[in-house]
């Protein structure tokens, strides 16, 4: 029975991946205008969420692992450096699974949601004060003197956006799903 589970969480966790990468191909670019940088608004996070939440940490985290990098590969990623790569992509999209720490609790979806929306933007604010230090410039008005303040503006653009978007869209998905998320159905 247990390994039945396990290809069943391996195959599903392909699914919402394959899934998270179609839906990136759909958004709404942000970046251009700060310098020519990245950043977008899309629905990518929601189906590794519901992964998360489905499944725990664990295929919550391999599965952002997985997204990330093949969404940087396959779906117009950009890098300045291989370090930012792995931040921007692989390791951003890995925190989503921390999601899966509220494994099978479909009432706390929208937490869950939060949490690996927190996760994804403090991995971005990292790269922001680190790799991409050097190119701070003015922006919203702000002068431009610290990357700290310049990390957390550029990437809470369009993170805000899409932690709203995937808080509000699993918290609709909360009761339909309630059944799958409590795993119910294994």
């Amino acid at each position: 029975m247990r390994k039945n589970k396990q290809l069943r969480a391996l195959c599903e966790s392909a699914v919402f991946t394959a899934l998270a990468l179609a839906l990136s191909y759909l958004k709404i670019p942000t970046g251009l205008a700060f310098g020519g940088f990245g950043g977008s608004i899309d629905l990518v996070m929601i189906p590794l969420i519901l992964c998360a939440i489905r499944w725990g940490i664990g295929w919550g985290l391999g599965s952002g692992l997985v997204f990330g990098t093949l969404k940087f590969f396959f779906a117009g990623g950009s890098a300045i450096s291989w370090e930012s790569m792995l931040l921007d992509y692989s390791l951003a999209y890995m925190m989503v699974g921390l999601a899966g720490v509220l494994k099978h609790r479909s009432s706390m979806a929208w937490l869950a949601a939060l949490i690996g929306c927190l996760g994804r933007f403090a991995i971005h604010f990292l790269s922001g004060v680190t790799i991409y230090a050097e190119y701070v410039s003015p922006i919203f008005g702000w002068d431009g003197s610290s990357s700290v303040i310049y990390s957390i503006l550029y990437n809470g653009s369009y993170m805000l956006p899409n932690t709203v978007l995937a808080v509000l869209a699993v918290a609709l998905l909360q009761k339909p799903l309630s059944n799958f998320l409590q795993a119910k159905d294994l």
